[in-house]
């Protein structure tokens, strides 16, 4: 029989994460012993038993098999929270591709215990007229600042410590002497890091129509029925898709649930919590990557102690170890950022699936534009499917203008603006009603070229071209690297080096030059760099601080903003231009989000859209607001060429510091793939060849992809040449595996 041996975490403590020990699993315990199971091992130079989890199981040893001891025991706890993150972590390592370290990282992120909170009182131990007595002895003494104490005490039985610091102005050694000498007592008690400070609990709460009635009970009879499964609602820009959230979730906590809430961008977190909270109360915490190390740790404590019922956050927020976890919801579910860039490559709805699972917990997917996958699944009949196409009361979806700039130029306009939008713009200035520009650029970014030869400014470590910035220097987005932008070009000598300029602080300027008593708020990469600023720019477009908000990407998800009535998409087509097979569904859902932010008030709302290519079918479809219609077009493509939905594909990317080796590399792994998997039908495999930046910090890449219609032949796939990588022992060479990538390498 071939023996197996298990990866155990002796300590499931997370800064313990760092080191593995392999176990001999016994024949009587390989039935039981897998993946995030409690065992009890002998560990050490005395062997003294402790326990641990399995993380991993290999039927390879590590070290000599005779110096490998064995497991002792199963620990018969059962299922633990522990045991089902360390579950969903072999689930990662599996399915996308990566370390077992990498995935228990991604489950267990906070790394490092960090000292708790106290919050400390003061206790009077005396009666109010010996605590006077005791005061006057003091002053006599010439004892100030305990005399001061004394005197606050001898009405209240107990105070807070730092008011009495703060307010009395009193040193810490000073309470300590008053305790010691039994005039006073300093209780402590552990007290969590609550990073939800919100001060308005009233709710004003909608009345619901009878189709958010509708799904809400529907979703909460499948989960009471035992038959939780996966739900998708596709609702209109407005629909009142939260209100559906928040009654499930409502539902899910009146059976002592909890609940996840994941949002794609922090940006939105301030605007969800601030309707989670005025519901739930201070039951509902976040996480995101602008919480302390210490905020971070104290939300998975009260997670775990079920001090909390509500979790909101991004992708991140997924593993929040809840004992009774009832309902995931992923709202806006088609957004990029819900996909991992960093191994493991994991997709969060997929593992929202995978945890659901594993904890008889509904999973809810909404979207006013679905991801191509998740309709697939729904018009398959693996998910359930529900339609809200229509905005409550009297809220009309807006009228779109579709602007073609081609036109525009010819009549002379050479302006960021159209004619209609300017004239639009005006129009909602003189009423004091709100604008909305997006544009899909960042920053004040655009490459440089010259003139005179085309020679492009690019980086002298990657493949791209190097961006200019506003403070005159030429700067790469990928490694960093800056330089001052020159007056000559390097190649020619000529004097014309001119960028292409398309950023968010042309557009504000450009507003002022048009509008100059305009009041402009910017929102892009760059003026969101601090702790609280989306939350202090979101809020101040709220309060009608600003008439136009001119942003990137993240102003167009989600937001609810009743006073805007109008949002222009300029250049509405640059991420048509992408080589990329998702090009077409991103404009859509881009386009398509952005018009949802206009009119969602009593006030009707309008759209431009200006772009180079109006008869794009995304575009035609986004104006109209017509999912069902981009939908058909683009599935018949992605099945005319086989590309997700549709089938699968695993992306291997290869990274070398030899450009020759990673050529190399990539051909034996095809090779591999093609001979060793010759038998399956269908099988694809395309490359290797130069990845799309052939060069990032001086390393070179190179990519190749397989696809298949079962991604567990892919997963079979990866496995097959990760076994190859490890055989080889690569070094200066890394490989990088990514599942139905959203972007290709």
């Amino acid at each position: 029989m071939t023996e197996r041996y298990a990866d155990v975490i002796i300590d499931i403590s997370h800064e313990k994460v760092d080191r593995v020990f392999q176990y001999r699993i016994p024949a009587e315990l390989l039935e039981a012993v897998k993946p995030g199971v409690q065992v009890r091992v002998p560990f050490g130079n005395g062997n003294q038993e402790r326990t641990g989890y399995v993380v991993d199981i290999s039927v390879e040893p590590d070290y000599p098999p005779e110096k490998i001891k064995a497991v002792s025991a199963v620990d018969e706890k059962g299922m633990t929270v522990e045991s089902r993150q360390i579950q969903i972590a072999y689930w990662l390592k599996s399915q996308y591709g990566s370390t077992t370290i990498a995935a228990l990282k991604t489950v267990l992120p906070v790394k490092q215990k960090q000292k708790p909170l106290e919050k400390k009182k003061v206790l009077r131990c005396l009666s109010g007229e010996e605590t006077v007595r005791a005061a006057i002895e003091c002053e006599g003494k010439r004892q100030r600042a305990k005399a001061r104490v004394l005197f606050a005490m001898q009405t209240e039985e107990e105070l807070p410590y730092e008011l009495i610091r703060q307010k009395l102005h009193v040193a810490a050694p000073t309470l300590q002497a008053l305790e010691k000498q039994g005039y006073l007592r300093i209780e402590k008690e552990a007290c969590y890091r609550n990073p939800v400070r919100v001060s308005d609990r009233n709710e004003n709460r909608p009345s619901l129509n009878p189709n958010q009635k509708r799904i809400i009970e529907a979703v909460l009879a499948d989960y009471r029925a035992g038959t939780p499964g996966v739900h998708l609602v596709h609702g209109v820009t407005g629909s009142g898709k939260t209100e559906v959230y928040l009654g499930i979730i409502e539902g899910m906590i009146g059976m002592g649930k909890q609940a996840i809430m994941l949002i794609p961008e922090i940006a939105l977190t301030y605007q969800t919590l601030l309707r989670f909270y005025k519901r739930f109360g201070d039951r509902v915490s976040v996480i995101n990557s602008t919480l302390s190390a210490g905020e971070k740790y104290d939300q998975i404590e009260r997670a775990k102690a079920g001090e909390i019922d509500v979790m909101i956050g991004p992708r991140s927020a997924l593993f929040t170890p809840f004992p009774n976890l009832g309902v995931i919801v992923v709202d806006e579910e088609h957004e990029n950022s819900y996909k991992s860039e960093t191994s493991p490559r994991y997709h969060a709805r997929e593992t929202a699936v995978e945890i659901a699972s594993l904890c008889g917990a509904s999973v809810v997917l909404g979207s006013a534009t679905p991801s191509l996958e998740a309709y697939y699944r729904a018009v398959k009949g693996e998910y359930k499917l529900y339609e809200m196409k229509e905005r409550p009361g009297n809220s009309m979806l807006p009228r779109v203008h579709t602007i073609d700039l081609r036109e525009e130029l010819k009549r002379g306009n050479r302006s960021m603006f159209s004619r209609k939008l300017k004239e639009l713009m005006q129009n909602g200035l003189s009423k004091g009603e709100q604008t909305i520009l997006f544009l899909n650029r960042r920053g004040y970014a655009g490459f440089i070229s010259c003139r005179s030869c085309g020679h492009v400014m690019k980086c002298p470590h990657c493949d791209v071209s190097l961006s200019e910035h506003r403070s005159g220097m030429l700067i790469c987005h990928y490694c960093g690297y800056q330089e001052r932008k020159p007056s000559k070009c390097p190649s020619c000598g000529s004097p014309y080096l001119l960028g292409f300029k398309a950023g968010t602080e042309q557009v504000e300027e450009a507003i002022y030059r048009e509008f100059p008593g305009a009041r402009v708020l910017r929102m892009d990469a760059d003026t969101t760099r601090r702790k609280d600023s989306y939350e202090r720019i979101l809020s101040a477009f709220a309060d009608g601080e600003a008439d136009i908000l001119v942003g990137t990407q993240m102003i167009v998800k989600g937001h609810d903003f009743p006073g805007v009535t109008l949002v222009g998409v300029l250049a509405a087509d640059l991420s048509l231009n992408r080589n990329d097979y998702r090009a077409g569904e991103r404009t859509f859902q881009l386009l398509t989000q952005a018009a949802g932010r206009a009119g969602r008030g009593e006030r009707p709302g309008e759209v431009v859209i200006q772009t180079y290519q109006p008869e794009h079918y995304s575009v035609v479809h986004a104006a109209e607001q017509d999912y069902e219609g981009f939908y058909g077009e683009e599935i018949a493509y992605r099945e005319l060429v086989g590309y997700p939905p549709v089938e699968h594909m695993l992306a291997v990317l290869i990274v070398s510091h030899v450009q020759e080796a990673g050529e190399r590399l990539g051909k034996e792994m095809t090779d591999l793939v093609k001979r060793e998997m010759k038998d399956v039908a269908q099988l694809r495999v395309i490359g290797p060849a130069e990845a799309s930046i052939g060069k990032i910090s001086d390393l070179y890449r190179h990519s190749f992809y397989i696809r298949h219609g079962d991604y567990q032949v892919l997963v079979q796939a990866k496995d097959r040449l990760e076994h190859y990588c490890r055989e080889r022992e690569l070094k200066g060479q890394t490989v990088q595996f990514d599942f139905d990538p959203m972007n290709t390498f």
